[in-house]
């Protein structure tokens, strides 16, 4: 594997110098349990956490923190599998069994938050692989890195589709009192068999929904991102409208529709798994992403319109940059109101 050539900066960068972390640096392991039975993990010391986002990025955030590198998820459609080719790890079923876990993270976390040269920008997580997949639950990076962006009060934002966050419930309300939190989970669909064949690692649509509506009943608003939409597949009017509703109903204080995107790694992972299960669709999807990584604007927008258009009827809407999700001030309890005197009487 090729450990020592992750590094921070471009091709050309001096930075790329010094590697992440050295080959002398990872352990592997497996565990023989049915949850983690033909998974590998790289346990590895990384000697950065903070990551800058690249100013060419489409993204809205430019510091990021990723725990992970790989994804038990598997969904197939995952944009960071392009990611395993940087360490000669393979980008299909190799992203989604070969798991690298950053172990030190917490700490790595606080000691930069700590540096003088931070200066408290948000800092977006779950934007890569997702940092609540299986691994945490036995590896339990998140509470350290919450804790430290509470202790720090630094703004922090969380995007998942695992239901796992949910064990850290009482360190995001501890933080949403010092510091703005934003939290997101992501359903693109409600559909069963599209889920299971698509998003086989994942946690059912319904359950993730359970987050959402759990988050909100303790005071922490929570967002949809309703990602992806899947041409053909996902984006017939009924399904968009059975997925809005049931964001609704599970209390989501925005809905965001994102149409799926197929970067290089992802793609020709897509397009296999598309001539397995839906070979007639192979030669739309050609046409569809025939110029590129997005689909068309048109479609694109009017996607978009129609989940708009939904929302609006539900009675909830897309996100507002700068949002703050906070707990709320408790109202103060009523003072029972002064008795009046009465005269006692014996009859």
């Amino acid at each position: 594997m090729r450990w020592e050539n992750l590094t921070v900066g471009p091709a050309g960068d001096p930075a790329r110098d010094a590697a992440l972390f050295g080959a002398d640096a990872v352990t592997t392991r497996t565990f023989d349990t049915p949850e983690f039975r033909g998974i590998t993990f790289h346990e590895i010391r990384a000697r950065s956490i903070v990551n800058r986002v690249p100013g060419a990025s489409r993204m809205p955030f430019e510091w990021t923190v990723n725990p992970y590198r790989g994804c038990t998820h598997a969904c197939v459609y995952c944009f960071a599998r392009k990611t395993h080719s940087y360490l000669d790890l393979d980008t299909g079923l190799g992203f989604d069994s070969q798991i690298v876990v950053k172990i030190n993270a917490p700490d790595l976390l606080r000691r930069q938050l700590a540096s003088r040269r931070w200066h408290g920008e948000h800092i977006a997580m779950g934007t890569n692989v997702d940092c609540y997949q299986r691994a945490e639950g036995r590896y339990r990076l998140m509470p350290g890195i919450i804790a430290a962006l509470r202790d720090h009060a630094n703004p922090f934002s969380i995007l998942t589709k695992g239901t796992l966050i949910l064990r850290d419930l009482d360190l995001l309300k501890q933080a949403a009192e010092v510091t703005d939190v934003g939290i997101s989970v992501s359903v693109g669909f409600t559909d069963h068999e599209l889920w299971r064949t698509v998003e086989p690692g994942t946690p059912a649509p319904e359950r993730r929904l359970d987050v959402v509506r759990t988050l909100s009943e303790h005071g922490i608003g929570c967002g949809v991102l309703m990602a992806p939409v899947i041409p053909f597949l996902g984006d017939h009017p009924a399904q968009l409208r059975s997925t809005v509703g049931a964001i609704a109903a599970a209390g989501a204080t925005s809905v965001t529709p994102l149409v799926l995107h197929l970067r290089p790694g992802a793609r020709e992972w897509f397009m296999a798994w598309l001539e397995h299960h839906h070979p007639y669709l192979v030669r739309r999807y050609e046409r569809l992403y025939a110029e590129g990584a997005y689909a068309p604007k048109w479609y694109q927008r009017r996607i978009t319109r129609q989940v708009h258009d939904l929302a609006q009827e539900y009675g909830i809407g897309p996100a507002r940059a700068g949002m703050p999700r906070r707990i709320p001030e408790p109202e103060p309890e009523p003072t029972p109101p002064t008795p009046e005197a009465t005269q006692l009487t014996l009859l």
